[in-house]
């Protein structure tokens, strides 16, 4: 089992976490926004868990991690050359699952604040690489799982009112072209292959009652590569968490093999 995770912050969730750890026992674990530095990630309570690590940290903001009880290898962090000037958004790993290698990402892209912005306009510079990241790992043709806050909810059943929602960040056109850019590439939403017809959420704002009224968002997704998709057997979204006391606006979403 593979969980996926934008945890808001793992200082504040890391009881929540190791919860959701002990509840499941995931193989492989992509955190994003851990909010802290490789130094102040809690390497030690979660290695005494039985993983090993690779984080790309930042203070305050953002952040990534693999974490495996399998050995990692071949850790690769940046879509850009210059690391020490980039936001820490994206981690790539090898892991050997089952006799089988894979490359696991970690990725978090830009929420874009609003449309028109230059935050908005950083998002899909940064959906331009990675599908420039994805593009030439598809063509090596290697088992491959991205697991992330994609900040992008594909289709109108990925939003709880597609017409509210229209021309808005998140559901935006742009940012839905490049997600599908990145099908076409080959890879699979996992969710969306398991569940074909179904609405679930990965993301309620904190605001407005929107878990409790269910208004939220499908943001968060697992993609795989067409010859890993046959080792998998289930996709979905952990609600219990999104309901825990303080808790992260995301839920967890996982595959399983």
């Amino acid at each position: 089992m593979l969980i996926c995770w934008n945890l808001n912050s793992v200082s504040a969730r890391l009881e929540h976490l190791k919860k959701v750890i002990k509840q499941n026992s995931p193989d492989v674990l992509l955190l994003q926004e851990i909010k802290c530095i490789n130094e102040k990630f809690p390497h030690d309570e979660l290695g005494d868990l039985g993983y090993n690590i690779e984080v790309f940290g930042q203070k305050t903001y953002n952040g990534v991690a693999v974490l495996s009880k399998h050995p990692i290898e071949d850790v690769c962090i940046g879509l850009e050359q210059v690391v020490q000037e980039q936001e820490a958004r994206y981690i790539e790993t090898t892991v050997a699952i089952n006799g089988i290698c894979n490359r696991i990402i970690s990725v978090y892209v830009p929420n874009g604040a609003e449309v028109g912005s230059e935050k908005f306009k950083y998002k899909l510079e940064f959906l331009q690489r990675l599908y420039e990241r994805l593009s030439h790992l598809k063509s090596i043709e290697e088992n491959i799982i991205i697991g992330g806050d994609f900040n992008i909810a594909p289709e109108e059943i990925d939003v709880y009112d597609a017409k509210q929602m229209s021309g808005r960040v998140c559901f935006h056109i742009d940012e839905r072209k490049w997600f599908r850019k990145i099908l076409n590439l080959g890879y699979i939403d996992s969710f969306r292959e398991f569940n074909r017809d179904m609405q679930q959420f990965s993301w309620w704002d904190y605001r407005a009652g929107s878990w409790q009224h269910n208004k939220g968002l499908r943001i968060d997704q697992i993609l795989i590569s067409p010859k890993l998709m046959d080792k998998i057997t289930k996709a979905g979204v952990l609600t219990e968490p999104r309901g825990w006391e303080r808790t992260s606006d995301h839920a967890p979403i996982y595959i399983g093999w």
